[in-house]
């Protein structure tokens, strides 16, 4: 008999045909930070969750990029094509009892025209409402998590770096100690 694989189980790779390594597999959503000409910031309404949120969503598992992702789900949510953007934050969230944490990348996608914010068209299916609100508004419309993230980012010189939603010298360990 062989010696196991350190490397772990082989199963097959549905693409290829041949053997790959099991991997584990973390969600990642992106979504996009868009302003208008005076400050304000786009919020949505979900259909399928109470409170506001950013455009954005989950990455396809088909080697879709974040930033692919970021655009696809502005263009599906809001009816607006985004061109430029830049990465802000990455935020890992720990899974909970039934839910599965993953990466959340936020991206600021910058000035958008007033003319096209006048014409967002949103999906139906899962947005009920839009809205163009200054920052401090916009703040308290969003989850805690989002909130964090929007507030760091907005300002900050480079990408920012957070785990569930704060800075890492204030994110509790893996046993939920503060460090």
């Amino acid at each position: 008999m062989p010696p196991a694989d350190p490397a772990g189980p082989h199963e097959p790779d549905p693409v290829a045909g041949e053997p790959s390594f099991s991997v584990p597999r973390i969600p990642a959503s992106a979504g996009a930070l868009i302003f208008d000409r005076a400050g304000r910031l786009l919020v949505l309404k979900p259909t399928y969750k109470s409170g506001w949120t950013v455009p954005g969503g989950q990455m396809e598992a088909d080697g879709e990029t974040p930033w692919e992702a970021c655009r696809r789900e502005v263009r599906e949510e809001s009816g607006l094509d985004v061109t430029d953007g830049r990465l802000v934050c990455v935020d890992f969230l720990r899974p909970r009892p039934g839910r599965p944490g993953g990466l959340r990348l936020l991206f600021d996608c910058g000035v958008v025209d007033d003319a096209a914010l006048g014409a967002v068209v949103v999906q139906a299916e899962e947005i009920s409402a839009h809205r163009v609100v200054a920052l401090d508004e916009a703040l308290s419309m969003l989850s805690g998590p989002l909130r964090r993230r929007v507030r760091a980012s907005v300002g900050a010189q480079g990408c920012v770096y957070l785990e569930d939603g704060r800075p890492v010298g204030a994110a509790p360990d893996r046993r939920g100690r503060p460090r």
